[in-house]
């Protein structure tokens, strides 16, 4: 078994929020691959795997070609730099061909503070789809947080880490 976690970036937020979580279940001793969605069709998956899935929230849930496009295009004027796996392809692509064949899993998004009611939240999106795939979660999805700037709140980082530790004690 290895706990695979997928992400998509924009802005590395995402990113470094998955890689957070990898740290918290490696030091918690579980096997991992942090792995950007782009590159998770190369790997391939196998049934023992757990997946942890993770997006940005983009108009209230998953993104879509338009709103990544519009996120690439915007990011010099906000001072912004774009994830190097940015270009490549999207959870939501991704999800929509996932043979469906079970297994355990966690979906976790970036989003703007604020109440999730106003914000959306793209880890509801991935948990359905995945769920609809087959898979059981094992925790409730998860948001971390950033700011109007697209900037990850301080805390956010320690605290990925600590939801990685409390998935490797629960799968």
């Amino acid at each position: 078994m290895t706990v695979v976690v997928v992400y998509e970036s924009m802005y590395g937020n995402t990113h470094r929020i998955a890689e957070a979580i990898g740290r918290g279940l490696t030091e918690a001793g579980a096997p991992v691959e942090v792995i950007s969605v782009d590159a998770v069709r190369e790997r391939g998956l196998s049934p023992e795997d757990v997946l942890v899935v993770g997006a940005p929230t983009h108009v209230h849930g998953l993104s879509r070609t338009s709103t990544r496009e519009a996120a690439v295009h915007d990011a010099p004027a906000h001072g912004l730099e774009v994830d190097p796996s940015a270009q490549g392809e999207s959870v939501r692509e991704w999800l929509g061909t996932l043979d469906t064949h079970g297994g355990r899993a966690a979906a976790f998004d970036t989003r703007a503070k604020g109440p999730a009611v106003l914000t959306g939240r793209a880890s509801q999106a991935i948990a359905k789809t995945l769920r609809r795939h087959g898979f059981e979660l094992v925790t409730e999805p998860e948001s971390f947080l950033v700011t109007s700037t697209n900037q990850l709140l301080p805390e956010e980082e320690a605290r990925a880490h600590q939801w990685g530790a409390g998935l490797a004690t629960t799968i």
